[in-house]
């Protein structure tokens, strides 16, 4: 299971480091100054297809706008809590992501969301701002929106399509 380190109650995400696929360690310091979404992804679940192929339109047409101050980081965290839909390895998650939909995003190494071993990146958004989020996950494909500042200021429903958030983004990203 994977370990994520950092403070013990963080202001932001970028006191946060987390473990990439490949077990290094990913200080989230390194998007300071992007806008984030942050998803609990699946590889078996029926939302994969059109969640990933929706992911990766947006993170194609916002990951480094010219015109933008900031870009779009989408960071995808496998996690099996949910009718285990996501029995691979990090590396079998990997390879099937990358192969199947062609996601440039970073995968991360597979975490819990919820529970007594939810990771502390989950606890942190979940808190969210003014703790208003503070209800478990409840399926793969929960989205969280995190602005410029590393905070989570929007959380979206698992059956939210991707792209329906770019309103949400394109507003974050000062594109109004």
């Amino acid at each position: 299971m994977a370990s994520v380190e950092g403070a013990k109650d963080p202001e932001s995400v970028y006191a946060i480091i987390v473990k990439d696929a490949k077990g290094n360690s990913v200080d989230l310091s390194n998007y300071r100054g992007k806008v984030l979404l942050i998803v609990n992804v699946a590889s078996k679940c029926g939302m994969t297809n059109s969640n990933y192929t929706e992911l990766n339109e947006l993170h194609n047409k916002y990951k480094d706008k010219v015109f933008c101050v900031a870009g779009l980081e989408i960071l995808a965290f496998p996690c099996n809590q949910f009718g285990e839909e996501e029995p691979g390895t990090n590396n079998e998650i990997t390879e099937f992501v990358c192969t199947r939909f062609h996601s440039e995003f970073p995968i991360f190494e597979k975490i819990e969301v919820n529970g007594e071993n939810a990771s502390p990146l989950y606890k942190f958004l979940k808190k969210g701002k003014w703790e208003i989020f503070g209800d478990d996950i409840q399926w793969n494909f929960a989205k969280f929106l995190v602005d410029k500042n590393g905070q989570a200021v929007e959380r979206y429903y698992p059956t939210t399509s991707p792209l329906s958030l770019e309103r949400d983004i394109r507003k974050l990203l000062g594109m109004s």
